[in-house]
């Protein structure tokens, strides 16, 4: 499993349709998103597990999709970064 950040940005006339096709995907997906929408920033953000990018990627609706980016998360050590100065 790896982890990914899910952006799904939408317009403030689409943020209740959003909203919607989200919560039709059950109560469990709309509990793994946070919004940005009271503050003005239509979009919702998700941290997930997930076996690949195309199945991170299956929790966004259909709809919301071709707007949404899907990245790919990790951490670094502290050897790894002392690693990359060396190299640089």
């Amino acid at each position: 499993m790896s982890r990914y950040l899910i952006l799904s940005p939408h317009t403030k006339e689409d943020c209740l349709k959003a909203l919607d096709e989200v919560l039709a995907k059950g109560a469990s997906v709309l509990n793994k998103f946070e919004w940005g929408c009271m503050a003005g920033d239509h979009t919702g953000y998700a941290i997930v597990d997930a076996e690949n990018e195309v199945k991170a990627r299956d929790i966004i609706p259909a709809s919301l999709r071709a707007k949404a980016r899907v990245v790919q998360l990790g951490k670094f050590t502290p050897e790894q970064i002392r690693s990359f100065h060396k190299a640089a």
